[in-house]
């Protein structure tokens, strides 16, 4: 068994103080919006609507108080061996119809950076080939040979194809682990798109040696290279927001921390022991193969003693993100099916508490917009039920009476809205700049500039982003599996037809919400345009925000300074990619490999 540790009392102080904020918050939504209802008279809508509001309140505060929370703590100090490297890890790289040239340069990179350290021996990279796609694995074969040829990795870099991808990444995994885990005393899991320094792989390591009761390390990973307007937007807030929202979550979850798959190393023996998946029954999307698979390895290591961390002072670990609406749609769909399928397993015997409320976060985060809709929906829809005059007379409320209007009741929640949602990314620039981190983001003045630019973009994008969330959940619910698609990588660019095609649904969505809103409810409509107006605009917002910008604003250290990594993988892709405009696929690589 792991040894165990207290849980610390930092830890259990963060937890109640977080949690009764937000029920706070969400339980004060809810009297105020009964309070406002009771002026005209209190009837089954504003019950409903108020219940909406505690629901919606209390997610949007649970996300602002561990903001704060990130604020109020800073980075603990963490054991880390400066002693020899005593094992073996792993690099695992799932790949799944994956582009193997660029695939491989991030490899090829990542291990020139390793041996940079001197340190390269106690490293082997597993390639872990899902591919379905005959034509892929022929060029996957071929530029294996070139990675070789390359890197002279013989003995220290593998391929291998799975003829049946059964369990998908967990599955792919879980067959190597099973297949040659007992060689290596970690295991570092990464996507086709990771791409980490050699030194902070030496660095994951080092943390692990120093805790023997430390099961799995995931790191706060960058993205990178991205191009496009929603790509930048979206890569300036995972760099300057993240790291406090991680550290408030580390906070909160202490030795029960959570795991995202990817650019993570885990104790290998831990994993094997405790991580075993189970095929749930029925057929998908709530049966079948738990595709969120990192929430339940987390809560299984956990379960076993194991600690669970995330570090976010860990520098130099990267990956890529979505440049468009539609992609990070399409991959918000998978998360989605895998999130609502955690009901089947929130109740599974001897999980930690928090990894039960984890799972409950975790559903609640789809769930949530459905609650925002339906707040929306019934808002618009009070006038067709309301009750005569005496269904519950104002003299029954317990509470001094607030005269207040409609468009005041609006008021107030647009207010309470944004404070949640704008107040805590002030917050964190406001600390960025006293503690001079804004100067990696072009100065305070640029980093100003930014945070204003992605409030805006964020509030234009978010009725977009909600319409398909809520119709993914209730695709789940109806019973649709949205499976495992390929990523889409490289260039993201939409045209007009192409963002027409993926949400001309959104737009006669929008037309019918505000016809409905005029024609019930003309009072919200103005409250309602910001939600409106962007579904009806959705195709020129996506095509528009999929374009390539070179614009000032997003800047982030990564764009400012290549990392080292970054700009071996650029090079090495820059040459491959000219060899294969001149090579034809199949063909040997050079008498390196012959050699090998």
């Amino acid at each position: 068994m792991p040894p165990r540790g207290p849980l610390g009392a930092g830890v259990i102080v963060t937890r109640t103080l977080t949690l009764t904020a937000s029920l706070a918050a969400g339980i004060g939504g809810f009297l105020l919006f009964l309070q406002f209802g009771a002026a005209d008279g209190l009837d089954a809508m504003d019950i409903v609507r108020s219940a909406l509001i505690f629901a919606s309140t209390f997610w949007l505060a649970w996300g602002a108080t561990t903001a704060l929370a990130g604020l109020t703590t800073r980075p603990p100090k963490v054991p880390r061996d400066t002693g020899p490297l005593t094992g073996r890890t792993a690099i695992l790289v799932p790949v799944y119809n994956e582009d193997p040239v660029a695939t491989f340069a991030r490899i090829a990179a990542m291990d020139a950076s390793l041996k940079a350290t001197g340190l390269a021996g106690h490293f082997h990279f597993a390639i872990l080939s899902d591919t379905r796609d005959e034509a892929i694995a022929t060029r996957e074969r071929h530029w294996f040979l070139r990675l070789l040829a390359d890197t002279e990795g013989q003995g220290r870099i593998f391929y291998r194809r799975r003829s049946s991808n059964r369990g998908r990444k967990a599955g792919n995994i879980e067959d190597f682990i099973k297949r040659s885990g007992a060689a290596y005393e970690f295991s570092i899991i990464l996507d086709a798109d990771s791409l980490i320094e050699g030194e902070t792989l030496v660095e994951m390591v080092r943390r692990m040696q120093a805790a023997p009761g430390l099961g799995l390390l995931q790191t706060l990973p960058g993205i990178l290279h991205a191009r496009s307007r929603f790509g930048r937007a979206m890569q300036f807030a995972a760099t300057f927001y993240s790291p406090i929202f991680a550290r408030g979550l580390a906070m909160m979850q202490g030795r029960t921390g959570p795991f995202w798959g990817h650019n993570a190393i885990v104790r290998t023996r831990a994993f094997a022991e405790s991580c075993g998946l189970p095929e749930l029954q029925g057929k998908p999307p709530f049966g079948g193969h738990v595709l969120s698979h990192d929430y339940v390895e987390a809560a299984l290591l956990a379960r076993a003693g194991w600690q669970v961390r995330v570090d976010d002072d860990i520098a130099g670990s990267y990956e890529e993100g979505p440049e468009n609406i539609v992609d990070h749609a399409k991959r918000d769909r998978r998360w989605c099916q895998g999130n609502l399928q955690h009901s089947r397993i929130i109740g599974a015997p001897g999980l930690k508490p928090w990894s039960r409320f984890v799972f409950l976060q975790g559903i609640l985060a789809y769930i949530a917009p459905v609650f925002w809709l339906g707040f929306i929906l019934a808002s618009i829809a009070a006038p067709l039920f309301a009750p005569p005059p005496d269904y519950f007379p104002v003299e029954y409320w317990p509470f001094p009476v607030l005269p207040v209007s409609q468009a005041s009741k609006a008021l107030g929640l647009a207010v309470g809205v944004v404070g949640l949602l704008f107040l805590p990314k002030m917050l964190i620039l406001l600390d960025a700049g006293l503690r001079g981190r804004t100067a990696g983001f072009g100065g305070f003045g640029r980093a100003l500039a930014s945070v204003l630019a992605e409030l805006v973009f964020s509030s234009l994008i978010a009725p977009v982003l909600l319409a398909y969330q809520t119709r993914s959940v209730f695709q789940v619910i109806r019973g649709a599996d949205g499976g495992w698609p390929a990523q889409v990588r490289g260039d993201g660019s939409l045209r007009f037809g192409d963002a027409w095609a993926a949400s001309h649904w959104i737009v006669t969505a929008g037309a019918v919400l505000m016809g409905a809103t005029q024609w019930l409810s003309p009072v919200l409509v103005p409250w309602l345009l910001p939600v409106t107006l962007p579904m009806i605009f959705a195709p020129l917002i996506i095509a528009w925000s999929s374009k390539p910008t070179r614009s000032g604003l997003f800047l982030t250290p990564a764009e400012r300074q290549t990392p080292a990594v970054a700009a071996r993988q650029a090079l090495i892709l820059s040459r491959w990619q000219g060899m294969e405009a001149a090579v034809e696929p199949g063909a040997a690589p050079g008498p390196a490999v012959r050699h090998a």
